[in-house]
This record gives C-alpha cells, sequence and structure tokens, in this order.
C-alpha cells in the first residue's frame, strides 16, 4: 500500500484491481500527472492514490470529468481528497488537525466524520483528538467544513474540507 497517499477511492469488493487501473487512467490520461500511484488495501472495496496534483484540485477536475463524460466512471463510487498521512495514533491525529484547522475561522463551524477500518480505536476518542482546542461552533447538519479522519489500520488519513469535497460518483452521474 501506498504509504504517502493523498486519496481514497471506494468500489464495490471484487472490484479493487479495476479500481486501481481506472483511477490511474484518469489521474496519467486525462489529468496528465505522469507520477500517478494507485495501490491496493488490505480493505475489500478500497484503495489509494497518490497524485502530484493537490488532491483538491484533483476533485474538482473528476467532477468535470464526471459531467462531460460519465462512462469514464465505471467501479469508483466515491473519491476522497487527504491532505495529511499520519500514524494511527490520536496525538498524531490531533496534531495534524490542529494544523489544517489553522485555515477554519472561528465564526465558521465544522463537524468531524470518522470513517474506521482495522483499529481498536474508539469513534469518541479519536473525535475528541480531531476537536482538540478547536473553538469554532460544531455544526453536524450543515457545517462550513468537515474535519474528514480515514483510519486504515496504521495509517491515518486527514483532511479540512467542504462538503463538496468529496466525490459521490452515483449521485454526481445522475445530476
Amino acid at each position: 500500500m501506498i504509504d504517502d497517499f493523498n486519496l481514497i477511492a471506494t468500489t464495490a469488493r471484487g472490484n479493487e484491481r479495476a479500481m486501481c487501473n481506472e483511477l490511474l487512467f484518469l489521474l496519467k490520461d486525462e489529468l496528465g500527472d505522469s507520477e500517478a500511484r494507485t495501490s491496493k488495501t488490505k480493505i475489500k472495496g478500497l484503495i489509494v492514490g497518490k497524485t502530484s496534483c493537490d488532491p483538491l484540485s484533483v476533485i474538482d477536475k473528476l467532477r468535470e470529468i464526471i459531467t462531460e463524460r460519465p462512462y469514464e466512471f465505471r467501479y469508483a463510487l466515491r473519491i476522497i481528497p487527504i491532505q495529511k498521512v499520519v500514524p494511527t495514533d490520536l496525538t498524531e491525529i490531533k496534531k495534524a488537525v490542529e494544523e489544517l484547522a489553522k485555515k477554519m475561522g472561528e465564526n465558521q463551524s465544522f463537524r468531524v466524520t470518522i470513517e474506521k477500518r482495522f483499529t481498536e480505536l474508539h469513534s469518541k476518542d479519536i473525535i475528541s483528538a480531531a476537536v482538540g482546542d478547536i473553538k469554532s461552533k460544531v455544526d453536524l447538519h450543515n457545517p462550513d467544513w468537515i474535519i474528514q479522519v480515514e483510519v486504515l489500520g496504521n495509517l491515518t488519513g486527514v483532511s479540512l474540507i467542504k462538503q463538496t469535497d468529496i466525490l459521490a460518483v452515483i449521485k454526481e452521474k445522475m445530476l
């Protein structure tokens, strides 16, 4: 598995290899990232990718491709940008979120979303670590920002994103 991934993609179980190829094609051929890499994980239905481009701008470009050529997406369900990868440790997660949360204004709201796989950590503990000393208000339904914490065994991907920064492929195809 790629340790310094900055994209996570979900697919149906059994389609991991096809999803790796699909994402690699999109990154290399469609977006021109010759350094792009993808890898299966030990988690069924989940792959990781590494792009030399900004992962948030990759999501925007992929959204444009879905609009113009939805048939390019056959295996992808969701594609999530990752801004920091840290060891799965509450202190490391807290540090990563604190660094990313500097972009958040005091009057802005946030929500923490946890996706955890192959870990003994409890969601409540991860949320407590992620929130840390953030002074902004929590809004679970319509936040300005989402603190996305993706635990993949011994590695955790963390992002501070908007609701529109996660690419939900099926939903986008229906628009």
